[in-house]
């Protein structure tokens, strides 16, 4: 797998593609709603990426920028093989990777500097605060890190944060978070939760992390992510992020879509059995009315964008 991300103009979020997957995602652009595409690397890192354009019938265009509006690079490809050669490159961060292909410099004009924050150091501690929380939970991306950081000091009457000074303030903290995972090795338990609720996927129990806001509104809305196959489910929302992030075990909320006691049991006997084949610990006394819980759990998130 590549260390990328890549999102298409209609919307899709590929994770660590593969060098095949992202061949497919080039070869594929051109039609009406599907003509561009752009890649990150993981983690995002601010004004590093790289995208392609092609409508049917003509030329591909490729950029990547390198770490601001001096460092944007153009150029353009009859074909799409040497677009998929230079960014499965880039992706690999290989020497060379962008030889040949003529690159121009785009001038996309002077950057923008956000003005400093005019905030009293306790709502300046309030708001990072909250910042660091989101980014230890580690599920938002960079812009929505920025847009928490815009309204969440939001009166009726008072927008103390511009975008601009959000999107600075979020990157800051972002790239501090990004050096704090840095020297992290192998895998945490985050990643081993993300390969049991695959397992579980995989076998028929539909599995969401951080899913929606609360455990109401993810009990009526988990059947909308079902397939007609699924047995039943297992899903945990933000608030139980937040705790699992805080130092505390995460709770995890299963049931059978018959609505019987028996299949919500057997459900979370298979929910079990997936985590403690990753390696992670679980209390649960067999009791289908309780909810189960991931502990002990080292939460280390990694960033991806």
């Amino acid at each position: 797998m590549l260390k990328i991300m890549v999102m298409t103009e209609n919307g899709e979020r590929h994770v660590r593609a593969s060098p095949e997957e992202l061949a497919g995602l080039v070869g594929r652009i051109g039609g009406d709603g599907d003509r561009f595409l752009v890649v990150q690397r993981i983690p995002d890192l601010p004004d590093v990426f790289a995208q392609v354009w092609h409508e049917s019938g003509g030329d591909y265009t490729l950029e990547h920028r390198d770490g601001g509006s001096g460092r944007h690079f153009r150029t353009t490809a009859d074909g799409p093989g040497a677009v998929i050669a230079a960014l499965t490159g880039w992706a690999r961060q290989e020497a060379g990777w962008g030889a040949g292909l003529g690159w121009s410099l785009l001038d996309t004009g002077p950057a923008r500097e956000a003005p400093p924050l005019e905030l009293g150091e306790d709502e300046l501690a309030v708001l990072e605060k909250r910042v660091r929380e989101v980014l230890a939970a580690g599920y938002a991306t960079r812009a929505e890190l920025a847009e928490l950081a815009e309204d969440y000091l939001v009166t009726r009457d008072r927008r103390p944060v511009s975008r601009e000074q959000a999107q600075a303030l979020a990157d800051r903290l972002w790239l501090e978070r990004v050096a704090e995972q840095a020297p992290w090795r192998g895998e945490t338990d985050p990643e081993r939760l993300t390969r049991a609720f695959t397992a579980l996927n995989d076998a028929g129990i539909t599995a969401r992390e951080h899913f929606t806001c609360c455990r109401g509104c993810g009990d009526s809305e988990i059947g909308g992510e079902s397939g007609p196959d699924a047995r039943g489910f297992v899903y945990f929302h933000t608030q139980c992020t937040d705790s699992a992030a805080a130092g505390g075990g995460l709770t995890l909320l299963y049931g059978g879509f018959d609505g019987s006691s028996e299949t919500t049991a057997a459900i979370g006997h298979e929910v079990v059995a997936a985590l403690r084949a990753v390696g992670l610990g679980v209390e649960w006394d067999h009791d289908p009315g309780r909810a189960l819980t991931v502990t002990p759990l080292d939460w280390r998130r990694r960033l991806i964008g």
